[in-house]
């Protein structure tokens, strides 16, 4: 699966009106490809760009209705304003959207065939959002050299899409090698679980509590309901079991949802040697500060 290593590489953002908030062109180091980022409500603007008659993959994002998660759509398009044309007039969900097109023009059909079926399939196996694609696309036939160059084309999108905070498409079973190992017990449920850059990680096997207490804030029920309905937690008994590893926003949000009820993160998840996650922060800041 491609993957966004941590390796250094360099982006560049484009503000072609000197808006931040408004249209932006991204670019990496050593890359093809370019993005185009852009609001709907400045559509007409980014139907201008030259790059929206060239083949691409798009993703447009918005809110659910009825859900704690974002929802999204991809799609391909040879070229990609035809259907980015139609989605503007009848798909209703979406507020921003980011297109993908090859500076060199290499992208084909073909290819952006492939790039659309992955990150589908990528969408589904993180169960960080909600897909408003209705049917999953086929893959294409491709020769095994041009595979593997649009798979690098693919990996490269996805070390983009976190800085236009779509963190969606990448399952977080990232190894916990040099992290701190936290756990948390109560209500007759033990998890494990370590900050990373995506937020709070729980790990796959963690148990959660199958109820929640009246007072559970509302946020946090509709993030349990979420997570039972993409298949995250698993009826296990008189309990939930994760299915897989799952970054949450935060230690405070992994602890209240596992718990069923409001927590400080900060003070429910601790360490072997029972240290809070607040005691441990505050110890290595301090020792930062006094190696300065």
């Amino acid at each position: 699966m491609p993957s966004s290593a941590s390796r250094p590489y360099t982006i560049k953002i484009f503000l072609p009106h000197g808006d931040p908030d408004g249209l932006r062109v991204v670019g990496k180091s050593n890359w093809t490809g370019s993005g185009v980022v852009f609001n709907r409500t400045a559509y007409a603007e980014a139907a201008k760009r030259p790059e929206i008659s060239k083949t691409g993959v798009y993703i447009l994002v918005g809110p659910s209705e009825d859900s704690s998660l974002p929802t999204i759509y991809v799609g391909e398009g040879d070229p990609i304003r035809p259907r980015l044309d139609s989605h503007y007039a009848n798909k209703d969900f979406w507020t921003w959207g980011v297109f993908f097109t090859a500076t060199d023009g290499s992208l084909n059909k073909a290819h952006v065939k492939h790039l659309e079926c992955r990150l589908v399939e990528l969408a589904k196996a993180a169960k960080q959002a909600n897909l408003d694609n209705i049917q999953a696309p086929q893959p294409p036939t491709l020769a095994e050299a041009e595979q593997a160059d649009t798979e690098s084309f693919l990996a490269d999108m996805l070390c983009i899409f976190p800085l236009l905070g779509l963190s969606v498409f990448e399952v977080r079973a990232a190894t916990s090698r040099g992290k701190t190992l936290l756990s948390l017990r109560g209500r007759g449920i033990e998890a494990e679980g370590y900050e990373a850059s995506p937020g709070f990680i729980v790990r796959k096997g963690s148990r959660a509590a199958l109820r929640s207490v009246p007072s559970i804030h509302p946020y946090m029920e509709t993030l349990r309901k979420d997570l039972l309905r993409q298949g995250v937690f698993a009826a296990d008994g008189e309990r939930y079991v994760l299915t897989q590893d799952y970054a949450f926003s935060s230690p405070s949000t992994a602890a209240g949802v596992l718990l069923g009820r409001t927590a400080n993160g900060r003070i429910e998840w601790k360490d072997a040697s029972g240290k809070t996650l607040k005691d441990i922060q505050t110890s290595k800041t301090s020792q930062e500060g006094r190696a300065r």
